[in-house]
């Protein structure tokens, strides 16, 4: 059974960082095996967004357009953990940000990609 656990989540001012964390369970981040994990985000009124993502068969990274420069996603294979680094955070990035997962890669940031998610951490983000 996949499980994804995000955290990390907070109130911060504009400008400032945050780094997400997601320990998974039931994925083994082995160099033969296949996932794809990414972070998605939904803000009140709009849709789930994209953030970024990594496959496992290249490690090849993701990233949409609205955070590139400031989001780095990265990993710790011997904790079993995904992480996002927020860095130059806006108002616009103020949201429930979601780990994500799935047995096929590669990655993509559409959401309807990914049969595993994780319950959500909160980013606030005040101007």
């Amino acid at each position: 059974e996949v499980q994804l656990q995000a955290s990390g989540g907070g109130l911060v001012q504009a400008g400032g960082s945050l780094t997400l964390s997601c320990a998974t369970s039931g994925i083994t981040f082995g160099p033969f095996d296949y996932y794809a994990i990414g972070w998605f985000r939904k803000a009140p009124g709009k849709e789930r967004e994209g953030i970024s993502c990594i496959s496992s068969t290249d490690l090849s990274t993701k990233t949409t357009n609205s955070v590139k420069g400031r989001f780095a996603m990265f990993s710790d294979k011997a904790k079993s953990t995904v992480y996002l680094r927020m860095d130059n955070l806006k108002p616009e990035d103020t949201a429930v940000y979601y780990c994500v997962a799935d047995f096929r890669p590669p990655c993509t940031l559409v959401a309807d990609w990914y049969e595993h998610w994780g319950q959500g951490t909160q980013v606030t983000v005040s101007s």
